[in-house]
């Protein structure tokens, strides 16, 4: 039987790629799903993209469109497209068509396999060597936040079953990470390999700076891993001092020696400091999560919609 699926389209700067995506998009939906909508969320877009979604919104009555006060951030952007989602299996892709329309057939195939989440990973990357870097790092920051071994093989491209979204439901914060929220639902993952088609047009908005500043919003903001390197770097260091200490003691006692070294002290002393500083900016990067949260500020605000189901968080 086919699904009622829900499309989410985090869309940026996309004023040219967004009726390419649909025209390719709505032959694919009208094969697989029985009934389907189009979310295009514009965070804070600075060329015509609203434009764009408001007529096709208004030529098309299965699309819909929603308009943020400013750029949040793709997660954010998603999260509320995902809270708005009508049907019982939810799509998320980009706006670039770097994510063929015509795989969302084979990721669906894999969530009638039992699993709850399905990535779909791409079988050659088509970005830049310094990206592909710094996706490989935040795919590990990602494993370790999430737990699970599949994380190493997510992307933006995924399908998962909307009833997962309960279990962040009352998720609120500056910095989110959909995949993370997900494994607080299910563990359920698994992954599939689809082709990954180079950018319509334009040049990618998530550059390898983005990606690791979000690989260490996601580390910090939903993994103590940090801190317990810390913790046990000030061990090992600790335990490196003591053992210079009983040698310095055991030669000057045992063999009446004074070990000389100015310069190694400095050096001790330097090592230490830094590890201490090292550990502080780590604390110091967790206080500003919790003063973050305790400013309350919203994940998202919507500055208006192509309907009537405006809805602010």
């Amino acid at each position: 039987m086919k699904p009622a699926l829900s499309i989410i389209v985090p869309v940026y700067n996309s004023e040219s790629s967004l009726r390419p995506l649909i025209a390719r998009l709505k032959p694919v939906l009208d094969s697989i799903a029985t009934s389907y909508e189009l979310i295009l969320v514009n965070d804070g877009s600075r060329d015509g993209s609203w434009r764009v979604v408001q007529e096709l919104a208004s030529a098309h009555a299965w699309i819909r469109g929603l308009n943020l006060l400013r750029n949040y951030g793709q997660h954010n952007a998603i999260l509320c497209g995902i809270r708005l989602a009508r049907h019982e299996i939810v799509v998320t892709m980009d706006d670039d068509l770097q994510h063929p329309p015509e795989e969302i057939a084979k990721l669906l195939a894999a969530l009638e396999s039992g699993a709850d989440v399905v990535y779909g990973t791409p079988e050659r990357e088509s970005h830049g060597f310094l990206r592909n870097v710094a996706s490989q790092v935040t795919k590990l920051a990602l494993q370790k936040a999430m737990g699970a071994q599949t994380a190493r093989s997510v992307s933006a491209f995924r399908v998962f079953r909307t009833y997962l979204r309960d279990g962040f439901a009352d998720f609120g914060g500056q910095f989110v990470s959909i995949d993370v929220l997900l494994t607080w639902s299910t563990t359920r993952f698994t992954a599939v390999r689809v082709r990954h088609d180079k950018r319509a047009s334009g040049e990618s908005n998530y550059t390898y700076r983005k990606l690791l500043t979000h690989a260490l919003n996601m580390i910090t903001g939903f993994s103590v891993l940090p801190l317990q390197v810390a913790s046990i770097m000030g061990f090992v260091l600790t335990a490196f001092g003591l053992v210079v200490a009983g040698y310095v003691i055991y030669a000057r006692i045992v063999n009446d020696v004074v070990v000389p070294g100015y310069t190694s002290l400095a050096a001790l002393i330097a090592v230490f400091s830094g590890a201490q500083l090292f550990a502080l900016g780590i604390l110091g990067e967790y206080l500003a999560r919790v003063h973050f949260r305790m400013m309350d500020r919203p994940t998202y605000a919507v500055r208006g919609t192509t309907s009537d189901d405006r809805k602010d968080s």
